[in-house]
C-alpha cells in the first residue's frame, strides 16, 4: 500500500492533534522494547462530575474512590487517577497535557465506542485516520484532552513511521461497517485489554523536549516537525510520547490550583531498568523526586516498573 501524501502545516495549531508533515527519524533508543505507559494522573475541579463523565461517556470503570481520589480503568487495569481540587482553574495557555490516548484492542471495539458516542450524543472534537491508527478525540469537563484509538496492523507502518504518519478524515461509514447493526450494538464500557497507548504533551520547546526524552530517558525519536512537534517511542512503536508547542511555545508550567496533568507513568520492565533510567536522569543534572522526574517544560513522569 503506498504511503498517503504528506501535507504542509501552518505555524498555528492544526485542526487535528496529530496533523503534521512527519520527518523520518532514526528509530533507535536506549529503552527496552517492552517499555509501556501506565496510568495518567489528573487534577479535576469536580470529582463527581468527572467520574460520571468517564463512566458514562468514555466507558471506564470506577475501581476505587477514597479521600477525593478516584481510580478508573478496565477490569483490574488502572488507567486514570483523578484527584479533586475544588474550583481548579483551566490550564489552557500553559504546558501540560494535550491528550492522553486509550488504545483499544481492535477496530470493532473502536466502532462500538463510536456508535455509543453517537447514540449518547457525546461531544467529539475530531475523527482522524493517521494511517498508523484510527482515532477519535474529545475533552472532559475540565478540558483535559482524550484520544480513543486503535492501531492499524503494525506491518503496515513499522520502520516507516516518519513517512507514513499523517492525518486524513476518518472514514466513519467504513469503521461503523464492521458492526452488523451500529444503531443497536451493545456497549458495556471499554473492553478488557484497553491500555494507555500514548500521552501527548504541551511543551515550551521541542529541542529541549527531544533532548530530554531521547538523550536522557532513552526513547527513540520516530518523527519530528521542526520546532512544532515530535513523536518518540520505545520498541519501534509509532509513539508513546507526543509533544507540541502549538499552544505552549515558551509557556510556563500551570500554576497551583490548575486542573492539569499531575503526572504520567512510564512502566519499565524491571527495577534494574528503572534504576538505570533514574541514573541517566541524575547524571544529566535533572532533579529526581523519588520516582518522579520532570521534563524541561515541567511535565512530571513517574518511572515505575512491573512487579
Amino acid at each position: 500500500m503506498p504511503a498517503p501524501p504528506l501535507h504542509n502545516v501552518c505555524m498555528t495549531a492544526p485542526a487535528d492533534p496529530e496533523e503534521l508533515e512527519a520527518l523520518a527519524a532514526p528509530a533507535s533508543g536506549e529503552l527496552p522494547a517492552t517499555t509501556s505507559l501506565g496510568a495518567v494522573h489528573l487534577t479535576v475541579s469536580d470529582l463527581d462530575a468527572s467520574v460520571a463523565f468517564y463512566r458514562g461517556a468514555v466507558g471506564l470503570e470506577e475501581l476505587e474512590r477514597r479521600d477525593g481520589v478516584a481510580r478508573l480503568g478496565t477490569g483490574r487495569t488502572e488507567l486514570l487517577v483523578l484527584v479533586e481540587e475544588r474550583g481548579a482553574r483551566s490550564s489552557r495557555g500553559y504546558t501540560g497535557l494535550y491528550h492522553f490516548a486509550l488504545l483499544l484492542p481492535g477496530r470493532a471495539d473502536l466502532a462500538r465506542w463510536l456508535a455509543h458516542a453517537g447514540r449518547e450524543r457525546v461531544p467529539l472534537q475530531g475523527l482522524s485516520d493517521h494511517y498508523v491508527s484510527e482515532a477519535i478525540y474529545l475533552g472532559d469537563p475540565d478540558g483535559h484532552g482524550i484520544e480513543i484509538y486503535c492501531d492499524r496492523p503494525r506491518e503496515l507502518w513499522e520502520g516507516s513511521v516518519g513517512q507514513r504518519m499523517t492525518t486524513q478524515p476518518l472514514d466513519v461509514s467504513d469503521l461503523l461497517g464492521v458492526l452488523a447493526e451500529p444503531e443497536s450494538e451493545p456497549f458495556d464500557g471499554l473492553p478488557a485489554g484497553t491500555v494507555m497507548g500514548h500521552v501527548h504533551l504541551k511543551v515550551a520547546s521541542i529541542a529541549e523536549t527531544v533532548t530530554f526524552y531521547r538523550d536522557v530517558l532513552g526513547f527513540a525519536l520516530m518523527a519530528q516537525l521542526g520546532h512544532q512537534a515530535a513523536f518518540l517511542a520505545a520498541g519501534g512503536y509509532h509513539h508513546h510520547i507526543g509533544a507540541n508547542t502549538w499552544e505552549s511555545a515558551g509557556a510556563p508550567a500551570p500554576p497551583p490550583g490548575s486542573a492539569a496533568l499531575r503526572h504520567a507513568t512510564v512502566v519499565l520492565p524491571d527495577e534494574g531498568e528503572r534504576d538505570r533510567v533514574l541514573a541517566r536522569v541524575d547524571a544529566a543534572g535533572t532533579a529526581v523526586e523519588g520516582d518522579i522526574v520532570r521534563d524541561p517544560s515541567g511535565n512530571a513522569l513517574e518511572l515505575a516498573f512491573r512487579a
